[in-house]
């Protein structure tokens, strides 16, 4: 009589096993794929385009990837160093917390002169460091300002990977993680610099009209994210920031003597952060090589009474304004009216539809634990 081999009967512990292995075992192989798949995008279809009615010529870096210099202009230290910790780090594969790549990114920080971030400074190691060596004291509303900002440029375009780089204040916080972010520029062949005309407020001097025409003076936001390009250009000029430098100035107390004598003069309190790239730019004719929009979003707020002179501010996110729905909102927004030259700019990239804004400042300690706490600036959601 033949025996039958019998088989062994298999556990229910066992198959649940076996089940979690096969599950573990896929979502190890689309984590693997999905981070092939972003390093090819990043390598090759991410590279700078050309911008119709422009050459941008293709820029040649060395490593495997463009790099995203993050430029920040602080008084002192970074007081959301612990929510900036957190958006350079980034889950790679499901099962273990992997630290953002650094060869996609790079930091440099302008701050008070013989300031130092290191272990008791700052509490991210993405900051040890990378103060520049040659600040300057920034005083609000002079060139000093623009000074701060080519030094920034002027240093970071010394990594020749660096492709896009992103002026961020003190009080910055970023709306999306760091893939989506990097993507964004990256994948945009234009510049991202706030521009337009402004003929209400009188900041333009007629001293200035030998370099800078008036029909080419523009203002726009200070916080802008340029291309390789234009950043060399904005360092190499001397031409225009020495204008700016010469007749910009902060004016006197109003009703003073020296009031009297700066406007005799001709001179204007022209607050250059907010004129000189959009001008520079403009001049050199690549106002087609923008997207004339900023990243940052700001609600500004007028305080001044009917008597005082009238002056606006940006409004502080706190913890009461900073949950998920208020960030949501600011994420819907796909478009923004320019009141001034009556148009409304659609905001794209690449001639694709995105949300405007990546960033929005400014953030209290409070509200930026918020955003921790809440993962939003974990989501890669567009709306």
């Amino acid at each position: 009589m033949t025996r039958k081999s019998q088989l062994h009967p298999v556990s229910r512990h066992g198959v649940v096993w076996l089940q979690w292995k096969l599950v573990i075992f896929r979502r190890a192989i689309s984590s693997f794929l999905l981070c092939i798949h972003l390093q090819y995008y990043s390598v090759t279809m991410l590279e700078p385009l050309s911008v119709a009615g422009s050459h941008i010529p293709p820029r040649k870096y060395p490593g495997d990837r463009p790099k995203v210099a993050f430029l920040f202009l602080t008084r002192r230290d970074l007081p959301l160093d612990f929510m900036w910790d957190r958006f350079f780090k980034i889950v790679c594969f499901w099962w273990f917390l992997a630290g953002a790549d650094q060869a996609n990114f790079s930091v440099y920080i302008h701050s008070q002169p013989g300031f130092v971030f290191n272990e008791e400074t700052t509490r991210s190691h993405y900051f040890y460091n990378r103060q520049l060596n040659n600040s300057i004291n920034v005083i609000w509303g002079e060139y000093s300002m623009i000074e701060a900002e080519r030094l920034l440029l002027s240093t970071a375009i010394d990594d020749h990977s660096n492709q896009r780089f992103v002026l961020l204040s003190d009080s910055c916080a970023p709306l999306y993680d760091f893939g989506y972010i990097y993507k964004y520029l990256i994948s945009s062949p234009r510049s991202f610099v706030d521009s337009f005309i402004n003929t209400k407020e009188r900041r333009y001097s007629m001293n200035m009209s030998s370099v800078i025409p008036e029909e080419k003076w523009r203002k726009g936001s200070q916080w802008i994210s340029v291309i390789r390009s234009h950043a060399e250009l904005i360092v190499n000029d001397g031409i225009v920031f020495s204008a700016f430098e010469k007749f910009c100035k902060k004016a006197p107390p109003f009703g003073s003597q020296e009031a009297q004598l700066f406007f005799r003069q001709n001179l204007r309190n022209c607050i250059p952060d907010e004129h000189y790239i959009q001008t520079l730019l403009t001049m050199s004719g690549l106002e087609n090589e923008m997207e004339p929009r900023t990243l940052t979003y700001t609600v500004w707020s007028v305080s001044g009474t009917k008597h005082e002179a009238k002056s606006w501010h940006p409004v502080t996110f706190t913890f009461e304004n900073s949950g998920p729905e208020d960030i949501q909102e600011i994420k819907s927004i796909n478009h923004v009216n320019y009141e001034s030259e009556s148009r409304t700019e659609w905001c794209t990239a690449d001639s694709k539809p995105v949300p405007c804004f990546l960033f929005a400042r400014k953030f209290t300690k409070e509200a930026a634990m918020h955003l921790v706490s809440e993962v939003l600036i974990g989501s890669s959601k567009k709306t």
